[in-house]
């Protein structure tokens, strides 16, 4: 089983505005195995020398080294862990992130974090929530991103619609007697439908996670009606999904999410598309540069595997190219990204294949020059 803590959105910002004189951002791909858990410390210990050997300031060098040393021996850590592991550390704190992406390994040493690889992890999460729901039971299964799936208890929520309406059944009439048969059925069901979602809601809320719907007709169509949850995808897995295991369910939402995310891509690429016929969209570095400084910029895409070296520049977001970068610190598309999450816009970091024109980064602008 994999062990993973994804940083939330709030963190990833939370995380851009930093600004340390020394903040090393190590970058680890470990193995869930805790057989060998020694094969992952090596592999962590061989990053911290590395980005140490960068630090030329004594006292942070002695600083970083003893938090490092710390986690290094912590034999419980070590033992559960997911396909990456990230360190980010300044001479004050380290926090770490198991990630279920496998990620490149890297070590950055300078002022500010590299976050752009973390970003994977947020732009497509692959986790979601399922709502197995029929008239006769309810359950919510949690789909975490390294695979397991889950049920989740909350306290109140209905049972059943019948045990919703407190009757032995749902046969007979509608409240006050205003309908029977099926349109009293239906009126019933709808209403232990707004009480489950009622009863979501404390644990949804803000949560932006995709939620799943695993119904049949008519109950599907009416929890639909009655749903609070902005998140709630368009696609169910159909069928009475009483008889599906927790592990079934959460086999079937991976297809969703595949799709849900593809579509979203899609999306992405329909709206650059429309946006640059309009003059507001572009894949031209220094003018997403300049963009991301004003910002300008609403949605970022950058190529989670390309590296630009060079730096921006504070007041104008003018670019500076360079052979190489210093010491592995973020180059210009690192900075550029960091700039659009502190003006509150949109950054996903996605494959080669998935940028418009093969380029590193793109924006849509959310207005013209």
């Amino acid at each position: 089983m994999l062990h993973t803590d994804v940083p939330t959105r709030g963190e990833i910002k939370a995380l851009a505005a930093e600004a340390e004189p020394w903040s090393v951002a190590i970058y680890t791909p470990t193995v869930a195995d805790t057989a060998a858990p020694d094969q992952n410390r090596i592999a962590f210990s061989n990053h911290v020398r590395d980005a140490l050997g960068g630090i030329d300031d004594r006292h942070a060098r002695a600083a970083l080294q003893e938090e490092f040393d710390d986690l290094v021996d912590d034999e419980d850590f070590w033992r559960f862990q997911s396909n990456t592991l990230v360190a980010l550390a300044t001479p004050e704190r380290v926090r770490t992130y198991r990630l279920p992406n496998r990620l490149r390994e890297g070590v950055f040493v300078g002022s500010r974090f590299n976050l752009k690889p973390l970003l994977r992890a947020t732009t497509f999460p692959q986790a979601a929530f399922v709502l197995a729901l029929s008239e006769g039971a309810v359950r919510l299964i949690e789909v975490s991103s390294d695979g397991g799936a889950e049920e989740t208890r909350i306290p109140g929520l209905p049972v059943s619609a019948a045990d919703h309406a407190r009757k032995a059944s749902l046969s007979g009439r509608a409240p006050k007697g205003r309908i029977q048969g099926t349109e009293g059925r239906k009126v019933r069901v709808r209403q232990y439908a707004r009480a489950v979602d009622q009863g979501l809601r404390d644990l949804l809320t803000g949560r932006e996670v995709p939620l799943i719907l695993a119904a049949a007709e008519p109950i599907d169509s009416l929890y639909r009606s009655v749903n609070s949850y902005p998140d709630l995808l368009a696609e169910s897995i159909p069928g009475n999904p009483e008889q599906l295991s927790a592990a079934e369910l959460g086999a079937r939402s991976r297809i969703i999410l595949d799709t849900h995310y593809a579509s979203q891509l899609a999306d992405l690429h329909a709206l650059f598309d429309q946006r640059r016929g309009e003059g507001r969209a572009t894949t031209d570095i220094a003018d997403i540069a300049r963009a991301a400084t004003l910002g300008m910029v609403d949605t970022l895409l950058v190529d989670i595997d390309v590296t630009v070296p060079g730096v921006v520049a504070a007041d104008d977001g003018a670019v500076t190219l360079e052979t190489e970068s210093d010491s592995g610190a973020p180059g210009v598309v690192d900075e550029i990204s960091r700039r659009v999450l502190l003006s509150d816009g949109r950054v996903l970091a996605v494959r080669t294949e998935d940028m418009p024109d093969g380029t590193p980064a793109a924006a849509i602008l959310r207005y013209r020059f």
